[in-house]
């Protein structure tokens, strides 16, 4: 990260991608999305040659789910699906793809194995919540937060030991800690253990703390495509979604190999889809707008939120922020 493309981003929206009376997904549309996306984010003639781009058949490929409000804002198995099949065009055999996400619960509810080619592997690092043998010991950030008795959180195993490229497959959400959920986010807390320790009460860390894991070797360089899912989204109440009226549907998938450039273009779906409900800003930063609580008023937040981890992260090295020099394509399909 950022990749060969930093600040190019693509995105290609369809109103048959996804029926918001029910979230069916229309799996030939959402093919043609991502053949569309991949072929404009490359400048390649063909889907195969875009994907060829950045797989081979050396290459053991972790597609990086975020099942956190699974069972409706999630990685699509639909989407999922497309990135696999295309994987194995592009020569990867389906024996060295892992679908992963941290904890089973989460993952398995969605059946993606009913999605996927056969022999591709769909893996939970935590075989159990709180299991720690997923996680490699020599590699990890450490810092203490609050006080809290450990202050180590280490990167999964499987992306130090067996990985040689990721493909990380976030959602369009808002996050009650960090602002949005996106790519940054989705690829540095969902490699990391021990990482909900970063906020506690009002208060959070997410500023710094994002940022910091997703530039931690090999994580960094391992992850080579972003591919957002945006057939449908959460507004208000993230990551875990558990109001339907703060679910929406953008239609859209975005792929970039820069996750800093595709955060910033995630800031501002989320922050005008509020501002049109009249929902406060992702980047107000009042004390008097917060609460605990279910969070059924998308005027209260739980945390001071910190959108500006996107920002930062940009400072890092790991993209481009300033919209004057973000390139986005925009498609139908």
């Amino acid at each position: 990260m950022p990749g060969p493309f930093p600040g190019r981003v693509v995105r290609v929206h369809s109103e048959k991608s996804i029926d918001a009376s029910n979230s069916n997904v229309d799996i030939p549309t959402v093919r043609e999305m991502m053949s569309r996306g991949m072929r404009m984010l490359t400048g390649a003639k063909t889907e195969r040659d875009a994907w060829s781009r950045f797989f081979n058949s050396s290459d053991v490929v972790g597609i990086k789910l975020n099942c956190s409000g699974a069972p409706r804002i999630r990685s699509s198995p639909e989407v999922v699906g497309a990135i696999a099949e295309n994987l194995i065009s592009a020569g990867v055999a389906a024996r060295n793809i892992f679908i992963y996400e941290r904890f089973p619960d989460q993952i398995m509810k969605l059946h993606y194995e009913r999605f996927v080619p056969a022999g591709a592997n769909i893996y939970a690092v935590e075989n159990a919540r709180g299991s720690i043998t997923g996680y490699d010991p020599r590699t990890y950030v450490e810092v203490d937060f609050f006080g809290e008795e450990d202050t180590r959180s280490n990167m999964v195993r499987m992306v130090t030991d067996r990985l040689t490229k990721i493909v990380n497959v976030p959602n369009i959400k808002d996050h009650q800690a960090s602002g949005v959920t996106g790519c940054l986010k989705n690829i540095a807390y969902g490699n990391f253990s021990n990482v909900g320790r970063s906020h506690r009460r009002a208060r959070t860390h997410t500023l710094s703390f994002i940022g910091t894991l997703a530039n931690i070797e090999p994580l960094r360089s391992k992850t080579v495509l972003q591919v957002m899912d945006g057939l449908e989204g959460v507004w208000h109440g993230g990551p875990f979604s558990t109001i339907p009226k703060f679910r929406f549907f953008p239609k859209e998938l975005i792929f970039g190999t820069d996750p800093v450039a595709v955060d910033r273009i995630l800031i501002d779906i989320i922050e005008n889809k509020r501002k049109s409900e009249g929902a406060l800003s992702i980047w107000d930063r009042s004390a008097g707008h917060l609460a605990r609580g279910r969070n059924e008023d998308p005027n209260v937040n739980h945390y001071i939120r910190e959108p500006g981890h996107v920002e930062y992260a940009a400072k890092m090295g790991l993209g481009i922020y300033d919209m004057s020099k973000i390139h986005a394509t925009s498609l139908e399909v």
